[in-house]
């Protein structure tokens, strides 16, 4: 018997399927399916052949039998009784997502202002019109599977001129519908399950807004999620974006995030993985007005044999734009971390400001790291930098502490978090910020396997 090739099994999927896909989704993600179905056919899952996917074998990824509910069956759980998520007392507007679709009887006590609009994309296709697919059309293979099988997702809408005073939090739980479906009804039921969830945000002018988004597992399988975002900064407006994953080793990610930038416009993107098996995360950034700025960060504390890929482009098409980054990696055991960045500055964008590090430390000689800090500049007024390290704990530190009464262990644990610290500080949400630190000491501590109250995996 032949095996089919990811591509294959997927495309015969979507013909089989399209029907069903469509009469669970709305007309605005309908029409968009087949333009995403007909690339998806034409390019097929990238190999490591290509420069943007040379650390992440994601045709590996994606060849296991997945499991789908593209009958959209309703999964039997109730966030707020069976799940405390482990960043709490944070003051936030909190929301939930299983899997792909928004949870509506799961809505926050505490209002939003006027107009600002968090649900469900499908409920909202009126307002996702002239914003949904268009970063993310036509770009890569991921995407437009994403596009192909999306059903739902979730919409932040922030209308002109609102500042959203309360940062909203997003807990994104991954839970199989499988063990109360009826006999037969299930798409590919197996012992893995995949999920393809859309994220729309957009800032109108002079609107400012924070989101948090947490990521969750909530049973013991194999899951596989996409996860297409579209950040649409409008002029003046504002948008923090901070992504927290604690999942399982057995839990695949691959994420895209398309953020278009508009003049005077800021934003801040930082993704914080603590607890993985496999993580793809690829950022485009786009300035289409003079005057914007965006500081993208991230961090990444992995053990054992997980992987995390980060993957990032900034784009300068206009003069007077500053973008900043900074990722940092711990990795042990056999851990592999990879980063590629990439600032392009085209032609006529003078007066560009950018500056990329990416800092990274292996703390056992198995653990493996990749990076590739890129500048790609076609204007000669800039002031552009980019470097990278990567390095083990310093002896001396070690000796230093141990003379002072504090074990190797400690004095181990006690560097790795310093060397995080300095993404950290840059989140601006104090309480996140505040609970990160207390996070990553459970994590080198090896004490964060799961949230603290989760009933969901028992």
């Amino acid at each position: 018997m032949i095996t089919p090739t990811p591509d294959k099994q997927y495309i015969e999927l979507f013909q089989q399927a399209r029907d069903l896909i469509c009469q669970h989704s709305s007309d605005v993600m309908n029409a968009q399916r087949d333009d995403a179905f007909e690339q998806f056919k034409s390019k097929g899952f990238p190999t490591r052949k290509e420069e943007r996917y040379k650390y992440t074998n994601v045709q590996e990824l994606f060849a296991p039998d997945f499991g789908l509910n593209l009958n959209r069956f309703q999964i039997p759980v109730n966030p707020y009784d069976a799940f405390r998520c482990d960043v709490p007392n944070l003051s936030t507007s909190l929301y939930f997502v299983v899997n792909d679709g928004f949870y509506e009887d799961a809505l926050p006590k505490a209002s939003l202002p006027e107009g600002v609009i968090v649900g469900s994309l499908s409920k909202n296709a009126h307002l996702i019109g002239d914003y949904y697919n268009r970063l993310a059309a036509n770009d890569d293979a991921v995407s437009s599977l994403n596009t192909m099988l999306a059903q739902d997702g979730l919409l932040v809408y922030v209308p002109r001129g609102v500042v959203v005073d309360r940062a909203i939090q997003v807990i994104n739980i991954l839970k199989t519908p499988f063990a109360t479906l009826p006999s037969g009804e299930g798409q590919g039921v197996g012992a893995s399950f995949m999920v393809n969830r859309r994220v729309l945000v957009v800032a109108e002018e002079g609107s400012s807004v924070t989101l948090l988004f947490c990521d969750h597992t909530a049973d013991d399988l194999h899951f596989l999620t996409t996860q297409v975002t579209e950040v649409f900064a409008m002029p003046g407006s504002t948008v923090n974006l901070y992504c927290l994953e604690e999942t399982h080793v057995k839990n695949v990610r691959v994420s895209n995030v398309y953020v278009e930038q508009q003049a005077n416009s800021h934003v801040t993107h930082n993704v914080i993985t603590l607890h993985n098996g496999t993580t793809r995360n690829r950022l485009d950034l786009h300035f289409r007005g003079e005057g914007a700025e965006c500081w993208l960060g991230g961090c990444v504390i992995a053990d054992k044999q997980q992987h995390v890929d980060n993957n990032t482009l900034v784009v300068h098409h206009v003069p007077h734009c500053d973008s900043h980054e900074l990722y940092k990696y711990v990795l042990d055991n056999d851990a592999t971390g990879a980063f590629a960045g990439r600032v392009l500055v085209e032609h006529g964008a003078q007066q560009t400001s950018s500056e990329m590090r990416n800092q990274n430390l292996c703390a056992s000689r198995e653990a493996r790291m990749y990076t590739q800090p890129m500048l790609e500049i076609y204007a000669d007024d800039v002031k552009c930098s980019h470097g990278s390290t990567v390095g083990q704990l310093n002896d001396a530190a070690l000796f230093y502490m141990r003379q002072r009464g504090i074990t190797e262990r400690e004095a181990r644990l006690l560097l790795q978090q310093a060397f995080v610290t300095e993404v950290i500080d840059n989140i601006a949400l104090e309480p996140l910020r505040d609970r990160l630190r207390y996070l990553v000491d459970k994590r080198f501590r090896g004490e964060l396997s799961k949230c603290e109250g989760c009933k969901l995996c028992r």
